[in-house]
C-alpha cells in the first residue's frame, strides 16, 4: 500500500514537472537569431526599379517575407557574400521559399544600371530581385532604413569601392520591419527564423 503512495505521489510530480515545464517553454516561445526590432515597427514604403524595368514597390508585398540589403554589382565580397547566402537559404527553407522575397537594393546607381543589375542578380537566383531608381529616390530609401553610402575615390581606369551597411533586414508579410542580420551570420540561422515567421 505504502509503495502504491510513493508511485501515485511520484506520478503526479512527474506530471506537474511535465506540465509546468512545457507552460515555461510555451511561455518563453521562439527565440529569434539577430537583432530583433521589438515591437516591430512598419518598414518605410518605397518605390524603385527592377533589372526587368518593372516597377517595385514595397507595400505591393504585403503577404510574402522580404529579406533585403543593400550593395552594388562591382562589389568584391561582401555583396556576392550575402547573395550566394540567400541562395543557400532560399534552398535550406526549400518551398516555402515561394513566399520569400530576395532583394538587393543599390548603393551605387552611377553603374548599376537596370542592363547591369539585369546582368549580375539573375547570375545567382532568376527570382532574386536587384532595384535601382533616381539618385534622390535611392537617397530617401538609404536614409530611410539607416544606410550609410560612401563611394571611395576613382582609380585611374575608373574603378572606386563604394562604402555601406552590410546588414541583411527582414521585412515580415505584415510589411513589419521585424530583425537585421550582420554580415556573416549563419544561414542556417536565418533559415530557422524564416521557417518560423512562413508557419
Amino acid at each position: 500500500m505504502k509503495s502504491k503512495v510513493v508511485l501515485f505521489g511520484a506520478g503526479i510530480f512527474i506530471g506537474l514537472a511535465l506540465v509546468l515545464g512545457g507552460w515555461g517553454i510555451y511561455k518563453v516561445g521562439y527565440q529569434f537569431h539577430g537583432s530583433v526590432i521589438n515591437p516591430p515597427v512598419r518598414a518605410a514604403d518605397f518605390s524603385l526599379i527592377d533589372q526587368n524595368g518593372t516597377s517595385y514597390r514595397l507595400s505591393d508585398q504585403r503577404g510574402k517575407t522580404v529579406l533585403l540589403f543593400f550593395g552594388y554589382t562591382h562589389c568584391p565580397d561582401e555583396c556576392p557574400g550575402t547573395l550566394a547566402q540567400f541562395k543557400q537559404i532560399k534552398q535550406q527553407i526549400g518551398g516555402k521559399a515561394k513566399d520569400v522575397e530576395f532583394v538587393m537594393i543599390t548603393v551605387d546607381p552611377t553603374r548599376d544600371t537596370r542592363e547591369q543589375l539585369h546582368n549580375y542578380v539573375p547570375g545567382f537566383d532568376p527570382a532574386f530581385i536587384g532595384l535601382t531608381g533616381s539618385p534622390a529616390d535611392l537617397e530617401q530609401v538609404w536614409k530611410s532604413y539607416g544606410v550609410y553610402v560612401s563611394p571611395a575615390p576613382a582609380d585611374s581606369q575608373g574603378n572606386y569601392e563604394v562604402g555601406h551597411n552590410t546588414r541583411i533586414y527582414l521585412i515580415d508579410k505584415q510589411g513589419d520591419w521585424r530583425i537585421t542580420y550582420p554580415y556573416g551570420m549563419e544561414s542556417s540561422q536565418i533559415a530557422e527564423d524564416l521557417d518560423h515567421l512562413l508557419n
